[in-house]
């Protein structure tokens, strides 16, 4: 297939699987005047592909306050979509991408940044990066035009180049510029800023740039997973809240294990979590600020069964608090810390997640006898059945995006991450084994975690994550075992 045919096809199957080419792409660090040498602008995929599926042009928002700072230099992006790749059902046609080490007086930082982002984009099973040892051209200059049928020769279809300095006061400089190596088009540049100990922050932030740029989905990269630590036997495993990038590193703990903790849950506003802790077998909310370390017990709520999660806008905890023999979904003010019980029924009911929109739940019950899936306002009221497979259907979490609810499902003794439509409708299992539960959300909606317990005296859990389709299955490397993992928002 040609090059111009194969990226068609590629935006096609992009357009089935999500409805992201019709909201603009938002530029948060981009800096638009980071131009290419003008000799190289024109022509190429990043325009035609668009102006051939009949798209408009991409549009581009004001940069989200608290990112890095970012600096202008001269040049900007032609404009344009750029090369575009994604991963559906049934196809994979990842990008050939060339990563080379990025220029530095440190040259372990710069090849430790550039390897930052090749790991990123490479996970995600979009991208494959390419052998350093296949390059042709040495980059010796970012702002320079590279030798492009040097990467054609080796048949890279996009080009990340970068220089990373340190300033007198210890901080970190960095600047990069994407390039479609058919059309000699650079599709993305932007210079920034950031402290010493944050230099992973920056290749993330690179990876998020590239990956946003070549697939019209916002990125990933740059973002925290917390979850359980666990350690010691199987019988009497420690359990301590932790926090890690959501590529496994920088793993530091958040409580020392001499309380049980559970299911940690990100605010979607804030570097804020909220988790279950357990004090002589009394159940509390609590509230840790992720920056200060500071903890605040929300309630004390006898019987509770399930984490509370967070209202879109942070304000509101939504969670499943027992009532009798039973238990219903109840939802916490954390301004006027006020109740308000939401589900009427007699059942158990448990398990409850925002909308994305904050005007509707979705929650497990066996009310209808056995674990089934439901929506309601936010109110009570409209209360309809989601789920209609065979199975019990657990742990549900709506997306980000808001255009798919994943669970867990039990079948036949398998245990089954899957995802539905929020009308129940297009139901589709991603992954299955011995023990898989809690999924979590990317922020761009695309990619989830969950753990999957080991068998045998001496398994545990392990963190996965996979990908919408189901084919980009991954571990995620932890120092011990690892469960209930929650996926922060975007830093930047």
């Amino acid at each position: 297939m040609s090059k111009p045919s194969r990226f068609l096809a590629l935006t096609t199957v992009l357009a089935m699987l999500a409805t992201t080419l019709s909201q603009p792409l938002a530029a948060q660090r981009r800096d638009d005047s980071f131009k290419p040498p003008p000799a190289q602008q024109g022509g190429g995929l990043d325009g035609q592909l668009r102006e051939k599926q009949g798209l408009p042009p991409l549009a581009v928002q004001p940069s989200a306050q608290g990112a890095p700072q970012a600096a202008p230099v001269a040049g900007g992006p032609a404009g344009g979509g750029g090369l575009r790749g994604t991963q559906s059902q049934g196809t994979i046609a990842p990008i050939p991408i060339a990563i080379p080490i990025f220029l530095s007086d440190d040259p372990k930082l710069g090849a430790d940044i550039a390897n930052v982002v090749t790991g990123d984009l490479e996970r995600s099973g979009l991208f494959v990066p390419l052998d350093r040892a296949s390059f042709l051209e040495q980059i010796r200059d970012v702002n320079a035009a590279p030798r492009f049928p040097d990467w054609r020769s080796i048949r890279s279809d996009a080009l990340v180049v970068g220089r990373v300095t340190r300033a007198a006061d210890g901080r970190l400089s960095s600047e990069f510029r994407l390039w479609d190596v058919a059309s000699g088009k650079q599709l993305a540049g932007q210079r920034f800023t950031v402290v010493a100990q944050n230099w992973r922050r920056m290749g993330h932030i690179i990876a998020d740039q590239v990956y946003e740029r070549l697939t019209g989905e916002k990125g990933y990269f740059d973002t925290r997973v917390v979850y359980v630590d666990e350690t010691g036997p199987k019988e009497k495993r420690v359990k301590r809240l932790a926090i890690m990038d959501q590529d496994g590193a920088n793993v530091r703990l958040l409580s020392q294990g001499q309380e049980l903790v559970l299911t940690p849950r990100f605010s979607p506003t804030s570097q804020e979590i909220a988790y279950m802790l357990y004090t002589r077998d009394q159940p509390r909310v609590v509230l840790m600020n992720l920056e200060t370390g500071q903890r605040e017990v929300v309630g004390d709520f006898p019987g509770m069964t399930f984490a509370p999660r967070f209202s879109p806008d942070g304000q509101r905890i939504v969670m499943s608090l027992q009532d009798g023999g039973n238990s219903a979904v109840y939802e916490l003010d954390l301004r006027s810390r006020q109740t308000r019980r939401v589900t009427q029924s007699n059942a158990i009911d448990t398990g409850p997640s925002y909308a994305p929109d904050g005007r509707q739940i979705v929650f497990e019950s066996d009310r209808d006898g056995t674990q089934q899936l439901y929506v309601t306002n936010t109110d009570g009221s409209g209360v309809r059945r989601i789920s209609t497979g065979e199975g019990r259907y657990s742990t549900p979490v709506w997306s980000p995006r808001g255009d798919y609810i994943a669970f867990t499902k039990q079948l036949g003794g398998r245990f089954l991450i899957g995802v539905m439509k929020p009308d129940g409708t297009g139901e589709r299992v991603l992954t299955e084994g011995y023990h898989n539960e809690g999924p979590t959300w990317a922020p761009n909606g695309r990619v989830l975690m969950f753990f999957r317990e080991g068998q045998g005296a001496n398994g545990g859990p392990r963190i996965h994550s996979v990908d919408l389709t189901g084919y980009n299955e991954r571990i995620v490397q932890t120092p011990a075992f690892a469960s209930d993992p929650a996926w922060s928002p975007l830093l930047n």
